[in-house]
């Protein structure tokens, strides 16, 4: 299956009852469709390249017009910018989430980070392939929001790391293993389909966390 085929789901459906449940349906639905519009064009973006794809061509494949598409977005910078900046924001949250869930323990908390990464990085084989390739193509503030988000992520992981490996590494060490691990992570797209899914997860795990635990 190709990125462009993962990310195309259907949208999400919703029911309500009476004037007051159907305005809520109603609102769900417009999510979802720009939701559904926003994945399609992700995953043209990552296996054609931004500047392969055009707005027409994300019309297409969305089956939208194009001022029914403009309703949704301004442009494809829109759209990237749409699809990078809360994919950041829930990376940087729920790494403080599983660290807080782990009661201090930096084993413990080591442990939850690579299980979440990996999940992450499984599940968004698209995204993923746009982080490496085309955060470049954004304007400046945007792109400096997201490397800020993704630097406070990676100090979640050096203050684990060197919280777990005491005097053993500074935390520019630390730092060079936490790139390192999410090198190793974020490999899946370019994974083929030979190992499921299960399987794939259980080997990123052991080997992220093989390679910090030292």
């Amino acid at each position: 299956m190709t990125l462009e085929r993962q990310v195309a789901r259907p949208p999400a459906q919703s029911r309500g009852a009476g004037p007051a449940g159907q305005q809520a349906a109603q609102q769900v639905r417009r999510r979802s469709r720009r939701e559904e519009i926003l994945e399609i064009a992700v995953g043209l973006f990552a296996t054609r390249g931004y500047h392969g794809v055009s707005m027409d061509d994300i019309g297409a494949a969305a089956g939208v017009t194009g001022p029914a598409l403009y309703h949704h977005f301004a442009g494809k910078e829109a759209m990237l910018v749409a699809a990078l900046i809360p994919v950041s924001e829930q990376l940087l949250a729920g790494g403080q989430a599983r660290i807080a869930e782990s009661g201090g323990d930096p084993a413990a908390a080591l442990a939850a980070l690579v299980d979440f990464h990996v999940e992450f990085a499984l599940a968004n084989p698209a995204v993923i392939a746009l982080h490496l390739h085309e955060l470049d193509r954004l304007p400046e503030e945007p792109r400096r929001q997201i490397r800020r988000l993704q630097r406070l992520y990676v100090e979640e992981w050096v203050g684990t790391l060197t919280s777990l490996r005491g005097g053993e590494l500074n935390d520019g060490e630390a730092r060079v293993l936490a790139h390192a691990a999410f090198g190793l992570m974020n490999s899946t797209p370019f994974l083929g389909g030979e190992v499921d899914r299960v399987r794939r997860a259980e080997l990123l795990r052991a080997a992220t966390l093989s390679a910090l635990q030292g």
